[in-house]
């Protein structure tokens, strides 16, 4: 089975997962997304809900995929005002076009690590963010625990 196919099918199969067992168990998530190790590995912090600091964020993200397509595996981990990027009705100003780039990363393996902490601070539930935000527990959190599985960190 092709490597892409491969992931496709365990992003599948952790999403009806997370429906079985609820947002407690997305909400304690801190494992990566793909079952066999790429040879790169990026986190992104995304901590701001300014368009043009989100754009460039994304637009690296998006470099990195073109250039080693499934070689590398990324996470972009949204806290604190960044996570208005995941939001089905952000509360600050999302331009909508990012919102559609981040879902059309995803859609090449790129996981958005949402902050469960902000969340809260907001009042939002697993249904107030896109449908291919992952909920960990902390964002900083989640930044750490990627960098001690060897993910470089990445930030504006």
């Amino acid at each position: 089975m092709p490597k892409q196919s491969r992931r496709n099918l365990l992003k599948w199969m952790a999403a009806a997962g997370t429906a079985l067992l609820g947002e407690r168990a997305s909400a304690h998530h801190t494992d990566t997304h793909f079952a066999d190790d790429s040879a790169h590995h990026a986190v992104y912090q995304c901590n701001k809900a300014d368009n043009e600091y989100i754009g460039h964020v994304l637009f690296s993200v998006g470099e990195l995929v073109r250039k080693y397509g499934d070689d590398v595996e990324i996470v972009v981990t949204c806290f604190g005002p960044g996570l208005h990027l995941l939001g089905k009705k952000p509360g600050r100003p999302i331009a909508k076009d990012l919102q559609e780039r981040a879902s059309s990363l995803s859609d090449y393996g790129v996981a958005f690590h949402a902050c469960h902490n902000t969340m809260k601070s907001l009042g939002w539930t697993k249904e107030d963010l896109l449908d291919f935000a992952e909920i960990v527990p902390i964002g900083a959190e989640d930044i750490m625990l990627l960098q001690e599985k060897g993910f470089a960190y990445l930030s504006w």
